[in-house]
């Protein structure tokens, strides 16, 4: 064999030798199992309670299968609704280096922990807690420790033909928290709809119906008698919400009469959350008188629109519209809600109690 040859049959045998560990190694990495599903297990839980901003308990727990980077999200359920943990300004818990999770929270009848990625942003109230999938990986509830606190009985009333759920749980509206009572909220002989902020034990009770199933596509016209006199804190709103704690804006569309807290501001503004986007709200000023609210949802567009009066009526005048095109959520799962409530945060605070009139609700698919 010449010499030519035997480096010919060494490279060869090079070859198939690197072949041999690529082949290994491949076999190797198929040969390990895939990453486990991330799981939560609480290992302290407080006891039931119906909840209140003073009352804290411990809770802790640990985690498997979670990447770097990833955090808690607590939630604890309160009125009816979940609550983030332990304050709205420190929504997450660090997972320490040894997979545990320890925290204070708010009392409730049950706890909830989520595992997150980076850069989620949970809702401060939700009547839902999100299910794992996008950047929520994981997701845990359990019942507060002993007995159950007795639920608050439902209040349901029937106006235009519909039936709704009266609320009772306390909620952020505004960025503000929010008290609700079932007597801000009842129809009169006429059948028309009637909402109120009333002051008890030095805090105010807001009301507010939500629609007991969902309608979707279509148009919502809300006829609603002259609301020139709300206070500049005062908040009136007529909207679409699907009422569920996710990253995007709840297919919530919203007419909301409010000055804001201030005597400077338009008294109305029409929304497609998240508000903060400047092309997803616009604002102008509403005239005394009563006015016919109107929105029109379809896929990928939002028309809204302020007529005097009834839309119908022969001396109708259309006074403000506006398309919006672009953040327009897809219909599913939501109901239309009216409430009206407090913005706490307002240069000229509420003074006095105050009420509302929605003559008729309208649904036309």
């Amino acid at each position: 064999m010449n010499t030519l040859e035997k480096r010919s049959r060494m490279v060869v045998a090079a070859k198939g030798a690197l072949c041999l560990v690529v082949y290994v190694l491949l076999g190797a990495c198929h040969s390990r199992s895939p990453i486990s599903t991330p799981s939560i297990v609480f290992d302290r839980v407080p006891r039931a309670d119906v909840g209140g901003s003073d009352n804290l308990g411990s809770i802790e727990g640990r985690v498997a299968g979670v990447q770097p980077g990833q955090q808690i999200v607590l939630y604890a359920k309160s009125e009816g609704l979940w609550w983030i943990q332990p304050f709205t300004e420190h929504p997450f818990t660090k997972i320490q280096r040894d997979s545990r999770w320890k925290n204070q929270t708010h009392l409730g009848t049950e706890y909830a922990a989520l595992v997150v990625d980076q850069g989620y942003k949970p809702a401060q109230t939700t009547e839902t807690l999100p299910v794992p999938g996008g950047s929520v990986v994981a997701a845990a509830v359990i019942k507060g420790q002993g007995p159950a606190p007795p639920e608050i009985p439902v209040k349901t009333l029937r106006f235009s033909g519909y039936n709704w759920t009266v609320r009772s749980a306390a909620s952020f509206r505004g960025g503000s928290y929010n008290s609700f009572d079932t007597e801000n909220a009842w129809t009169d002989e006429s059948g028309a709809l009637h909402l109120r902020i009333t002051r008890r034990n030095q805090r105010w009770m807001c009301g507010e119906v939500k629609l007991t199933r969902g309608l979707g596509y279509g148009t919502y016209r809300f006829m609603v008698r002259d609301v020139s006199h709300l206070e500049p804190s005062a908040v009136l709103t007529l909207s679409t919400w699907d009422g569920v704690g996710i990253e995007d804006n709840g297919r919530e569309l919203d007419i909301e009469i409010s000055r804001w807290g201030s005597r400077d501001n338009d008294n109305a503004q029409y929304v497609v959350q998240p508000y903060y986007i400047p092309l997803n709200i616009v604002r102008f000023g509403a005239p005394p008188g009563n006015l016919t609210q109107s929105i029109h949802w379809e896929p990928g567009q939002a028309t809204f629109s302020t007529a005097t009066g009834s839309r119908e009526a022969p001396t109708a005048r259309v006074v403000q519209d506006h398309v919006f095109t672009s953040g327009v959520p897809m219909a599913g799962g939501d109901s239309v809600r009216m409430n009206l409530y407090v913005f706490g945060k307002g240069q000229i605070p509420l003074k006095n109690d105050t009420e509302v009139v929605i003559d008729k609700f309208e649904y036309l698919p």
